[in-house]
C-alpha cells in the first residue's frame, strides 16, 4: 500500500472518527428526551451498538497503525 493510499485511509478514518463523535455528542443531549420517551429501549440498543462500532473502529485503527509502523521498517 502506498503512502498517499494509508493517508488517505487514515483521512477517512479520521472523518468518520469525528462524525462517530458529533452524532455521540447529540445523543447525549438528547438523552433525557429519549428516556422519557416510549421507543428508549431502541435507543437504548442504538447506543450499544455505536458503543461496538466504536471499539472496533479503535482496534481498527491500532491494526493499522501496527502495519503501516511494520511496513515503515
Amino acid at each position: 500500500m502506498s503512502a498517499t493510499r494509508i493517508d488517505q485511509a487514515m483521512a477517512r478514518i479520521g472523518s468518520a472518527m469525528e462524525r462517530i463523535d458529533a452524532a455521540r455528542a447529540r445523543m447525549e443531549a438528547s438523552k433525557g428526551e429519549a428516556a422519557a420517551s416510549p421507543g428508549s429501549s431502541r435507543v437504548m440498543e442504538l447506543v450499544n451498538a455505536h458503543e461496538r462500532l466504536r471499539e472496533e473502529v479503535a482496534d481498527t485503527i491500532g491494526e493499522l497503525d501496527a502495519l503501516i509502523e511494520e511496513l515503515e521498517q
